[in-house]
């Protein structure tokens, strides 16, 4: 009977690792969604009704931005929609890009592992104040030259039209959907009077593909980009730019923002030229920006430029093993090269979604690790570093910006590694190391604050002045799950602040949200999505009635105030700090920290933080006899 209860309970606390926040059970449910007849809308492309949503909101849903990218239009540039002709019901969300169903999306958990999703399913959602005014304004239909002179897309705006906030959600670019409960508008848009637009965009091997067969075939620098998801995300804002005054927003203020992929996403569109004019205003949450060269894309693994494990090369390699063509790679490899580009490009057309899922193996996320955001020299820069780009304004789209990460961004992941898992009967229930834990979100959390905040930061300050701003989100107040403290597990981790800045919580049935710190937390909440607001709205995100100001990020001055750090007042509340951390820092405290087991644990976790560029083989044989082995 005590075995019994033992395994029980540590059938639940395996929630604490693969549910919490993965397969939320929402706050916010709409028992019938009913159109409503007050919701009616005209857009350029037909009349859409949505319905009426919590806190005195319309929600419009699953409205198509772009024709299905289906058929002939696989791998090829968006189309601007068609036009419909009867009045469209907008009540529910469009299907979700095609992706293996894991526990961070939770509206298909039950397919974890499993393809979900379809091609047609470039959406998007729209959350607007019930006394948003509509704005009446001279429609065209989208043209590819209108990209460039965005300008020409609205004649007339007025001046009572709301700010706009887009969402690009994350997922690593291979699972999500902008249709999540998480990124639930209403709250924001009634609360700060802003329209808030979540969006769909290709994902995975159908957001982000290139091969020299399918460039071949065609003539369009856009198609031949291979950034087919990037360039979803340009046609969404195009329809924003041109439609969203009906819904009472202004198409000359719209903050883009994103969170993880997402953040990502937003900094590509600063890169792009084809975003310039499309948004005013950024938001980078738990972002970066890694451009990945055409080789690494689409060449074999054993090329002279190395292409990825997932590049378009080898997944051609592994279908063709799929389908019994080839023994193995070395086999497939011969038959791929002995393809014409036509019949390789018959051959991957004739694929279905799901047949390109089968020869992905599903982890616990559904995240592939393909590929994405390449240097086509088009849509995003060829050979410009990220500090070049962000560095002189001739080189992106100049535009207020926020930039933030978590303080324990890498302990959602670290928490999945069955190596850090204490486990009973073969079941997680706690860590296994909490000092090694603890070293490891240190290190390599602070060294994605290095790359996504502090050196972006730095060259845009250089760059245009006094309108960056930089964050840090510290709460990490869970409570327990039996004996298992979920701060210590999680803590500040990766994608807890979505919840704040939208307002929306979910069910705490595993003590996320501990009933005593409700009102902090939502107090919290509460003045981040007020800065989020203020941003979007005079692009000064301390702008109007907030008892903390935010001031800009500083590049001189050891003391000088830069970051905002984001807590309840038991932890210091929301306060500013002179933090500021360089790769320099890091290596240092790393050469220097004595924490370490034995001189082999330190040399494997010199190789696993400091990748890339940032290995330096004299500073890690510097460290006393490591091996070489897998240099």
């Amino acid at each position: 009977m005590k075995k019994g209860i033992i395994f029980i309970a540590a059938v639940v606390v395996i929630g604490v690792f693969m549910l919490i926040q993965l397969k939320p059970s929402p706050d916010h449910v709409t028992e019938s969604r009913v159109a409503d007849p007050a919701s009616h809308r005209s857009t350029a492309n037909g009349d859409v009704v949505g319905f009426k949503d919590d806190f005195e909101t319309y929600a419009w849903q699953g409205i198509p931005f772009a024709k299905p990218p289906v058929g002939n239009l696989r791998w090829k540039a968006p189309v601007p929609v068609e036009n419909w002709p009867e009045e469209k019901q907008a009540i529910e969300v469009g299907s979700v890009c095609p992706q293996l169903g894991g526990r961070l999306v939770e509206s298909v958990p039950e397919k974890y592992g499993k393809p979900v999703g379809s091609e047609d399913c470039l959406y998007l959602n729209i959350w607007a104040p019930v006394d948003a005014s509509k704005v009446s304004v001279a429609h065209a239909s989208p043209t590819s030259a209108q990209i460039e002179e965005p300008s020409t897309l609205v004649d007339t705006v007025n001046k009572e039209a709301k700010p706009v906030m887009f969402w690009i959600h994350g997922g690593g670019n291979s699972i999500g959907h902008g249709g999540s409960e998480s990124y639930n508008g209403a709250n924001m848009a009634s609360r700060h009077g802003v329209i808030v637009v979540t969006i769909n965009y290709r994902l995975g091997p159908f957001g982000w593909f290139t091969h020299p067969a399918l460039r071949e075939a065609t003539s369009s620098v856009l198609d031949q980009s291979g950034n087919f998801g990037t360039l979803d995300i340009v046609e969404a804002l195009k329809w924003v730019k041109i439609n969203i005054a009906q819904f009472g927003g202004d198409p000359e203020n719209v903050t883009i923002f994103g969170e993880s992929a997402g953040g990502f996403d937003v900094l590509s569109m600063m890169a792009s030229p084809y975003a310039k004019g499309l948004y005013h205003k950024a938001i980078v949450q738990s972002g970066g920006l890694n451009l990945v060269p055409i080789s690494e894309a689409e060449n074999y693994v054993d090329s002279e430029n190395p292409g990825s494990t997932w590049s378009s090369r080898e997944i051609i390699n592994k279908l063709l093993i799929a389908d019994g063509i080839a023994a193995d790679r070395v086999a497939a490899k011969a038959h791929q090269n002995a393809m014409s580009n036509n019949e390789i490009r018959e051959y991957l057309f004739d694929k279905s979604t799901y047949d390109f899922f089968s020869v992905f193996s599903s982890t616990q996320t559904g995240m592939l690790g393909t590929p994405n955001l390449f240097r086509d020299g088009s849509v995003l820069p060829k050979e410009h570093t990220v500090k070049e780009i962000f560095s002189d304004t001739k080189n992106y789209n100049v535009t207020p910006v926020i930039l933030g990460t978590n303080k324990d961004e890498m302990k959602l992941f670290l928490s999945f590694d069955p190596k850090n898992q204490k486990k009973l009967f073969g079941i997680p229930y706690g860590i296994a190391d909490e000092d090694a834990y603890e070293r490891t979100n240190r290190y390599t959390t602070d060294l994605w604050k290095v790359k996504g905040v502090d050196e972006i930061a730095t060259y845009l300050r250089s760059a245009q002045g006094e309108s960056v701003y930089t964050y840090r989100f510290d709460w990490d107040e869970e409570g327990m799950a039996f004996l298992f403290d979920l701060s210590k597990a999680l803590g500040a981790a990766h994608g807890l602040e979505i919840a704040f800045v939208f307002g929306n919580f979910t069910s705490s049935f595993l003590n996320i949200y501990p009933s005593e710190g409700i009102p902090a937390r939502d107090e919290l909440s509460a003045a981040m999505m007020k800065y989020w607001a203020n941003f979007s709205k005079t692009g000064e995100p301390g702008n109007g009635s907030i008892n903390t100001p935010w001031t800009a990020w500083q590049n001189e001055g050891e003391s000088s105030n830069r970051l905002l750090i984001f807590d309840t007042a038991a932890d210091g509340g929301v306060r500013m700090s002179s933090e500021r951390l360089t790769l320099p820092i890091i290596k240092s405290r790393f050469m220097s920290d004595q924490t370490f087991a034995n001189l082999e644990e330190k040399c494997q976790a010199y190789k696993r933080f400091f990748t890339g560029d940032d290995f330096q083989l004299a500073e890690y044989q510097s460290l006393g006899s490591c091996s070489n082995a897998g240099l």
